[in-house]
């Protein structure tokens, strides 16, 4: 019997050698077709996927109206339910108010938006020549500066008036053309939102059983230890991507509305569109607010410079609010990521995945990091060293024997001197002339 078994486990380990072959060969060979079929297979999930994160975004909010408003009225009128019912109860009354939401500020801001596209398009000559006066003022004490920039200016307008002629106009086809495609695809991203909020209700109200199903999966195929360790890792992730992301949406509401609030009273133009652009580009983590702050500055220099000097002012004290005082109140220590992580993620995904990777890159990479580390310290502590990254800022090694951290040693007056002539004789280099004295007294 024990026989039969190993020639089981070694024709399975061969099958898997000679699978994970064409595997790889297929991948390497023929990597054109896979992506092409990866990618149909993707846009015929993408119902699916928009399901899957509609739910995931609205979960908190169907868990906060069942618990905190359904579940106590109903036991403060005394009416038995099953939990069924309370749960889409809970749904409908969640979609049922963030649609009511969207409608009003899409109802609101999209006449404002158009407005003042509309007012842009119309005065844009007028704007550029309210800037080259600002600056023909500002330069007049100055007459070679002066002259520079207006030539400058004079060329850009020439140019884009050139390439308006030569380049825009002769593309109208294409343009419309692409224009229809772009109607069409938004027509079918649309048709799978439909299909995807049909999905997602489903989802809710069947969340727990999901999961439920999936745990039942894991230790089926897992050992205990490693299910135990692999559902912990799946909790972290959920609670650090879902905490950050919709924490990041909510802290961008606020601060769009912030902003709203500061441009309307100093009289900035187009303060809507200008709100909206600093609301939706907060999301995205560090460059954001530098991504809305200057087509917004850009727009508001055109129509009066005086103005966009007071908006430079107000988003500079707004992110010091919102980086010190709101943000770390909604968002807390959600990733645990440095500064410099968070420009590494930002840069790595952005690049991989444009705008959308600029949004989702941190709280990736914090679950990345925090894997990492897990994964680090176990090992550390398996080898019976100190998984506590305070202890090694000052090793210079590690005894083999007893484990013992062998640090550079501190003098208050001369620390740098200690450190080269450890780096220069090496730390046994006090251990030798010590030795050496003794020999010598010995003698």
């Amino acid at each position: 019997m024990k026989n039969k078994n190993e020639y089981v486990k070694w024709g399975l380990t061969a099958f898997f050698v000679v699978l994970g072959g064409f595997v790889s060969y297929y991948i390497i060979f023929h990597l054109s077709s896979l992506s092409s079929t990866l990618k149909n297979i993707f846009s015929i999930l993408m119902p699916i996927i928009d399901g899957l994160v509609l739910a995931y975004l609205l979960a908190p909010l169907v868990n906060a109206v069942e618990r905190s408003l359904l579940k106590p009225a109903f036991e403060l009128l005394k009416i038995s339910e099953k939990r069924s019912q309370r749960r889409f109860l809970s749904i409908f009354i969640t979609y049922a108010v963030v649609i009511w939401v969207i409608y009003e500020f899409f109802s609101i801001v999209i006449p404002q938006i158009r407005n003042s596209i509309l007012t842009i398009i119309d005065q844009f000559p007028s704007y550029v020549n309210t800037l080259t006066i600002w600056i023909s003022k500002l330069l007049n004490d100055h007459p070679a500066i002066e002259k520079n920039v207006m030539d400058l200016i004079n060329k850009s307008s020439i140019s884009l008036e050139e390439f308006i002629n030569t380049e825009v106009i002769p593309q109208l086809n294409n343009l419309i053309m692409v224009v229809s495609m772009s109607v069409y695809s938004i027509f079918k991203e649309f048709w799978n939102l439909i299909i995807g909020f049909v999905i997602s209700i489903y989802l809710l109200a069947s969340k727990e059983l999901f999961a439920a199903q999936a745990k039942k999966i894991i230790y089926a195929f897992l050992s205990l230890e490693r299910a135990n360790r692999f559902i912990s890792n799946a909790r972290f992730a959920n609670k650090t991507f879902g905490g950050f992301f919709v924490g990041k949406i909510l802290d961008s509401i606020i601060i769009g509305v912030l902003c709203f609030a500061v441009t309307s009273i100093i009289g900035t133009p187009f303060c809507v569109l200008i709100s909206v652009i600093i609301g939706v580009t907060n999301i995205i983590p560090f460059f954001g607010p530098f991504l809305g702050a200057i087509p917004s500055i850009l727009l508001i220099l055109f129509v009066d410079p005086l103005q966009a000097v007071y908006f430079v002012i107000s988003v500079i004290i707004l992110q010091q609010v919102d980086g010190n005082i709101i943000g770390p109140k909604i968002l807390g220590s959600s990733t645990g990521l440095s500064s410099f992580w968070v420009i590494f993620s930002i840069t790595l995904f952005g690049g991989i995945w444009g705008i959308f990777g600029m949004i989702v890159g941190v709280p990736i990479f914090a679950i990345l990091f925090a894997f990492m580390k897990s994964l680090v310290e176990s090992r550390l502590v398996s080898r019976n060293l100190s998984p506590e990254t305070k202890n090694y800022f000052r090793l210079i090694s590690i005894n083999t024997e007893s484990k013992e951290f062998v640090e550079f040693p501190v003098d208050a007056k001369k620390p740098f001197m200690h450190i080269t002539t450890f780096l220069v004789k090496g730390h046994h280099g006090h251990d030798k002339k010590n030795s050496s004295k003794e020999t010598n007294k010995k003698d």
